[in-house]
């Protein structure tokens, strides 16, 4: 399970091959770079504890920086490249990191925060710019053995709140000794893998989707801690996926549904090109997938689709196969861990088939807490002391779990979650603008995309000018995957005397 172990067993075998380029990082040069990577945090005196922070595209040397600060036990926040710099800069203060590394790729971004970001460390992949030195270079002069007091470390990744603003999902650091082996102590995903979907050292792990999101990362780095080899795509495209998995001989993969409706939009004389015949298990989650899509697609590929319904703070997960969700479509599952409760608004057990809130019992409930701030985490957790990540749904007579709304109002594009409140917060400081709202609505490709309906100061301002410049506006100010694609205007917005926004009155005629 450790690097150290990995490397001494597999020194040769690829733990990394970049699909695009071609180029590969073998368990035992995983091992001595992290080795050089933990060096240098020590030689920082970043201490078991401490955090660092990481934005990086899927980067060749991205999970050589993550089992570094993995084995020398540090908090690793990876952030999307994709954020605005104020976005970048306000996790990097939360989490309080002490080391920030990201990549020439990413020069523009990274120039906008060095001013804001004094005090810590800043390298650079791929060559160095103004205040980042070179990692490449920093790592060089360290020795590739693992430090003296080597320990675990664990992730701590963000997820956006309600209130706009990110919070970090953190769970009490062990620090436990290392090395040890799978036979020594739970890994989590490590775990996972291999009791749930046969991961080994011969799996061949096909990663299409951006390394910084918590699925990823997590799969990746079980799949690793395994011996076995994951080919990272640098962008996903459904082609090159599948020329992927016939020139490396995937057995296992992991997805989104939007991915999905993209393979399906692939032209029949092209899909039947590639040979897809070592592809064992397709893991899907991040968003409900289409029960149209998801039939076609083990039409398509056999019954060989899992999907998953679980989150960051991982209190509980439920799994389904593709057998037993052809005989419960639009389910995901029953629990893997957990124990699964459907919740009324006053916290009560409602029974099978009615929709309520989804809350997770037993010892993984309450392991985790969104920091710095103790409020989100009370509010996370019912009188029972169950956890919910806020979602709605219901189960049937034989315990499996349905999925029948979003977390208030959150859109999910793409498989990424997008709060409104943000966006609206973006939009209202346009001088133009007197109210707005802002939620999801049907897209066939992403499942949802962002849209505005706006109230404007004067209606007479109404029209594709306005539309154009609110949109731009917006994009200043936040990630563009957050903005809206359309914007639609209306005299007045739906408000209740007491300032509530009747959002649903909006939404729902766009969803009917």
């Amino acid at each position: 399970m450790h690097p150290g172990v990995n490397g001494k067993k597999f020194p040769d075998k690829p733990a990394i091959v970049m699909a695009g380029s071609g180029k590969i990082m073998t368990h035992g040069e995983l091992n001595d770079l992290s080795n050089q990577g933990a060096q240098l945090f020590r030689s920082l005196g970043i201490k078991p504890g401490d955090s660092v922070a990481i934005m990086l595209e899927n980067h060749y040397l991205f999970f050589a920086v993550i089992f570094a600060a993995w084995r020398s036990g540090l908090r690793y926040t990876a952030i999307s490249w994709r954020l605005q710099p104020s976005e970048v800069e306000y996790i990097v203060k939360d989490c309080e990191a002490k080391v920030f590394i990201t990549s020439k790729f990413l020069e523009e971004t990274a120039n906008n925060l060095q001013d804001s970001l004094e005090g810590v460390e800043k390298f650079m992949l791929d060559g160095s710019s103004d205040s980042y030195s070179s990692y490449e270079d920093a790592i060089a002069s360290m020795p590739a053995e693992p430090v003296e007091d080597e320990c675990q470390g664990s992730s701590m990744l963000y997820s956006s709140g309600t209130t706009g603003r990110p919070k970090g999902v953190s769970r009490e650091l062990t620090l436990n000794p290392l090395p040890y082996t799978m036979e020594e102590e739970d890994l989590g995903l490590g775990r996972v893998v291999q009791g749930v979907y046969g991961g080994s050292e011969d799996t061949v792990y096909l990663s299409p989707a951006p390394l910084y999101h918590s699925a990823p990362l997590g799969f990746n780095t079980g799949f690793i801690s395994l011996g076995a080899t994951s080919v990272i795509m640098e962008k996903f495209d459904p082609e090159s996926a599948l020329k992927a998995i016939e020139d490396y001989s995937v057995t296992h993969s992991q997805w989104v549904p939007t991915m999905f409706v993209r393979f399906l939009k692939v032209d029949e004389s092209i899909r039947s090109q590639y040979n897809l015949s070592s592809h064992k298990v397709a893991i899907h989650a991040a968003a409900p997938c289409p029960v149209e899509v998801k039939d076609q697609m083990i039409s398509w590929w056999g019954p060989i689709l899992y999907e998953y319904y679980a989150g960051t703070e991982f209190n509980g997960m439920t799994i389904i196969n593709s057998e037993e969700w052809l005989d419960h479509k639009g389910s995901v599952g029953r629990p893997l861990f957990g124990e699964l409760h459907i919740l009324d608004d006053e916290g009560n057990e409602l029974p099978a088939g009615e929709a309520g809130g989804i809350y997770f019992g037993g010892e993984t409930a309450t392991t985790f807490q969104y920091h710095n701030d103790p409020e989100k985490t009370k509010g996370a957790i019912s009188k029972q002391g169950y956890s919910t990540l806020g979602d709605i749904g219901y189960v049937d007579e034989e315990g499996f779990l349905y999925l029948t709304d979003r977390k208030a109002f959150m859109i999910i594009s793409g498989g990424v979650n997008i709060y409104p409140k943000e966006t609206e917060d973006a939009l209202i400081m346009h001088p133009k603008v007197a109210d707005v709202a802002v939620f999801g609505v049907p897209n066939p490709e992403m499942g949802e995309e962002v849209k505005a309906v706006v109230q404007p100061a004067n209606m007479d301002d109404a029209g594709p000018d306005l539309e154009a410049e609110l949109i731009a506006y917006c994009k200043e100010k936040i990630s563009s995957v957050k903005c809206p694609k359309t914007v639609d205007f209306e005299k007045e917005l739906p408000r209740h005397p007491t300032g509530k926004l009747y959002k649903r009155l909006l939404k729902d005629k766009y969803w009917a």
